[in-house]
């Protein structure tokens, strides 16, 4: 399955390490398959998208996701791919940037040609064929629509999607400068936030790496600083992880409020099952768990 994670800690920007894919010789490298693509967005101190991303076609292709990734900024969003639609690409990697906004998505979109119809214009920066950017298209358009505010954009192109689209999931996150939101629809795939004190439970830095995905993130300034993760699956066994009702549109604001609401109350109106995907697209939606136990 496609991993998301992404993290807010308010107005303090501070350093995070990433690794987006495990040493090759560790024990939870050895049991995932190969992914498609990985990447990572941050802003830099002038509010400037930086966005790091490279297709995977082989395993010769990951030395840069095994490479330590040091990053400076208040928000961050990190992806590694597991294509459901659209080739291993650069193109194709998330995440996508636009109107200095980051997005990246996990799940299952069909009816592309419907989706293409509807943006019209408003589709052409779409550079790649997969429907996450087509659908941050939508949410940009959205966004557009509702005078800027991104929370209303997100829940209108939603809704379209769900009233005319074949879907799967459309977990998704969305981050800016100073703002991260996060959405998960419908209870297909999982979308787990915690807000983290300073310190954590065990008055640590953050030192996360979930045994069900490969990305792992280390912040020595959390020891610190509080701060909002959103994750796939639990990173670790802190009891306040809480996962995310399905419509249930999550935003960490600048000064680290969080707030989250109902935007969509009920399921797709053409909703799809792994059965009813194609082979590809059903092994991405799906997660192999080794047998590791959980980092503090």
């Amino acid at each position: 399955m496609c991993h998301l994670f992404a993290m807010s800690s308010g107005p303090k920007r501070i350093k995070a390490t990433f690794w987006l894919l495990d040493a090759p010789d560790s024990p939870r490298a050895a049991t995932l398959r190969t992914p498609d693509g990985a990447g990572l967005g941050a802003f830099d101190a002038d509010g400037v998208p930086q966005v790091v991303r490279q297709a995977i076609r082989s395993r010769a292709d990951t030395a840069f996701a095994r490479e330590a990734q040091d990053v400076t900024s208040s928000t961050f969003v990190a992806h590694v791919r597991h294509a459901s639609t659209g080739r291993a690409s650069d193109a194709n990697t998330h995440p996508f940037v636009r109107d200095g906004r980051i997005f990246a998505h996990n799940g299952v979109i069909e009816g592309l040609g419907k989706l293409d119809a509807e943006l019209g214009t408003a589709g052409l920066p779409v550079l790649g064929d997969t429907d996450s950017e087509r659908f941050f298209a939508l949410v940009t358009r959205e966004i557009d629509a509702h005078d800027g505010d991104v929370g209303e954009g997100i829940a209108a192109a939603a809704r379209w999607a769900a009233q005319n689209l074949p879907l799967y999931s459309i977990n998704m996150i969305l981050i800016t400068a100073g703002e991260l939101w996060a959405l998960r629809y419908p209870d297909t795939n999982g979308l787990y936030v915690l807000q983290r004190g300073a310190g954590g439970r065990n008055g640590r830095h953050l030192d996360h790496a979930s045994p069900f995905s490969e990305i792992r993130v280390r912040s020595l300034d959390l020891l610190d600083e509080p701060a909002v993760v959103v994750e796939s699956e639990r990173m670790d066994e802190d009891p306040r992880w809480r996962l995310m009702d399905s419509g249930e549109l999550l935003h960490v604001a600048a000064d680290l409020t969080v707030t989250s609401r109902i935007v969509l109350d009920g399921p797709p109106v053409h909703q799809l099952s792994l059965e009813d995907l194609r082979p590809e697209a059903a092994v991405s939606q799906t997660t192999s768990v080794p047998d590791l136990p959980m980092s503090a």
